[in-house]
């Protein structure tokens, strides 16, 4: 699946190499998307090559070779204006997606784009880990009410409830949650993982899903609930 941003810089990139056979520079290609920083041209780089849909030449600057573009797109692609509306289909590249807990039917229907977090990472922030420029859709009918993200996670801690490495969780964003939720939780203002939460007397427990893993006890004041999940997508 490749996010809007994603298909939008592929199809810039095939446009500039059919007008005039030269890649577009990173300046270029950051001024078509909109973007603020060229950092955000590298991830989408760096995404568009590990789908297969891109391959950087050696020994060349600027040299991008285009191999293959999302099915369905025409052979002269363009970019939508800047401001324009852009339809958010799922773009399948050699992988399905699995929607856990939702039919399948689900994934013809309504798609709603949400904001793509980094990889859940001890030490970061869920705020830090924002990149403005990654976006997920999701079939509308996954979501309830409030307000979503979308998480990758890292690790194996959580295997046993069906999350593994690699895979995008959708999460509800609040600031508390029933006991035995999942939640993704911020521990000391640094840490913050995806865990259950457990609550006894005074204290939580955030519990894994994996027995090599100990589940860890603090206070109520160093752990803040900044989600719970709700949905799982994976890629095969």
């Amino acid at each position: 699946m490749l996010t809007r941003k994603q298909q939008e810089l592929l199809l810039f990139i095939h446009r500039r190499l059919g007008d005039g056979g030269v890649s577009p520079s990173f300046d270029e290609m950051k001024d078509a998307l909109g973007l603020r920083s060229k950092s955000g041209i590298h991830r989408l780089i760096t995404g568009l090559e590990e789908r297969g849909f891109i391959r950087r030449l050696p020994h060349r600057a600027r040299a991008l070779e285009v191999l293959r573009l999302p099915e369905g797109v025409g052979a002269e692609p363009a970019v939508p204006p800047r401001g324009a509306k852009f339809a958010p289909n799922v773009i399948k590249g050699d992988f399905s997606a699995v929607l856990a807990g939702k039919a399948t039917e689900e994934s013809s229907g309504e798609v709603v784009s949400l904001p793509l977090y980094g990889r859940i990472a001890a030490g970061t922030p869920i705020e830090a880990l924002r990149d403005h420029s990654h976006y997920t859709d999701v079939p509308a009918g996954l979501l309830g009410s409030g307000d979503h993200y979308a998480l990758e996670v890292a690790g194996d801690s959580m295997v046993d409830a069906g999350i593994h490495d690699g895979d995008t969780v959708i999460v509800n964003r609040c600031d508390t949650a029933e006991n035995g939720t999942i939640v993704v939780a911020l521990v000391d203002d640094q840490e913050v993982t995806l865990k259950r939460l457990r609550k006894k007397g005074g204290t939580i427990a955030l519990e894994p899903a994996n027995a090599a893993y100990e589940t860890r006890i603090f206070g109520p004041d160093r752990v803040k609930v900044q989600g719970r999940l709700v949905g799982l997508i994976r890629r095969y």
